[in-house]
């Protein structure tokens, strides 16, 4: 069988599977049940310095081929209510990341003191979430405001910090190149692509907050080319993110440079029972290709590309 075992953001993890960032991970137990059903790691529900109730119902759409959209507004108990949900997380013996999200530089470095006195293994930051006014996408949006904030993190603590890459901007690897300079050990890409839905009868838009995250199948496409393109950029480890539901869409991710993914909306709509699923699946998968681990096959479509400048020059008429 082949070996499944990554090493990411200085993490050893025992397979690429990551249970993605609010998706099941509300409680201990939650978080708990998606390691013991096989996931690689967990990263929790994003929090904040204090309670946040988040946006009224209705907060999901779904779409039974390819996804969901979502506001929810990053609802949470807050640092001090979650560290009880932590500790009983790490008790199972999981490897747990944790999410945290602040509207500047300060706020995100308090955060990850206080994750890190909690016990988590590593951290990942919101910088990406496209619906939470002050939060996400709007702190995460310019180069130079990534790399302060990672840099105020990295001063805050010794975790290794994943920052997680919003798809709603110009330049995405320029984003991820940010994070690297300021100390990041990985960049996640992507979060939830801004979109919208709309009920013809009432006339208004289904969320009740508007706008939302598109996440699921639809948005893999445009995950793989952000994963593609930040490869080129950094050095340090990438995670894939975006409609992963199967051991073939995991590769992909895998074979275009990332070195781990996170699963969310398929957890949403399968279960937690998909990380055995997708585990047992890929090793079967590279098995059968003879690639013989997970390692090997990181970035392994890269070497077979045909360079832009290569295919802009060919005659006319050429594949």
């Amino acid at each position: 069988m082949a070996d499944l075992g990554v090493r990411c953001a200085g993490l050893e993890l025992r397979n690429p599977f990551l249970l993605a960032s609010g998706i099941w991970g509300e409680t201990g137990a939650s978080l708990a049940g998606a390691w013991r059903a096989g996931a690689g790691g967990v990263i929790t529900k994003s929090i904040g310095a204090g309670p946040r109730p988040g946006y009224p119902n209705p907060t999901v759409e779904t779409y039974e081929r390819w996804g969901m959209l979502n506001a929810m507004g990053l609802p949470n108990p807050g640092m001090e209510g979650y560290r009880a949900e932590i500790a009983a997380a790490l008790a199972s013996g999981a490897t747990v990341i944790g999410s945290v999200f602040a509207g500047d530089a300060d706020g995100f470095a308090d955060l990850a003191r206080r994750m890190g006195a909690a016990g988590v293994h590593a951290l990942e930051l919101n910088l990406s979430c496209p619906h939470a006014e002050g939060f996400g996408t709007e702190v995460g949006s310019d180069p130079a405001d990534v790399e302060a904030i990672v840099r105020a993190v990295r001063a805050a603590t010794d975790l290794p910090v994943i920052a997680k890459i919003t798809p709603n901007s110009a330049d995405p690897a320029a984003l991820a190149a940010a994070a690297e300079r300021g100390g990041a050990a990985a960049v996640s890409a992507i979060n939830t692509l801004r979109g919208l839905a709309i009920d013809v009868r009432l006339r208004r838009p289904i969320l009740a907050h508007g706008l939302g995250g598109l996440s699921g199948a639809a948005i893999k496409p445009v995950g793989l080319a952000c994963v593609w393109q930040i490869a080129e950029r950094v050095s340090v480890p990438v995670i894939g993110v975006g409609g992963i539901r199967s051991a073939e869409d995991a590769l992909e991710y895998v074979m275009a440079g990332a070195t781990a993914v996170e699963v969310g909306t398929a957890v949403a709509f399968e279960g937690i029972d998909v990380f055995g699923r997708l585990a047992s699946g890929l090793s079967r998968l590279l098995d059968d290709l003879g690639i013989p681990s997970a390692r090997a096959a990181i970035g392994s479509a890269r070497s077979s590309a045909v360079p832009t400048e290569t295919r802009r020059n060919a005659p006319p008429g050429s594949p």
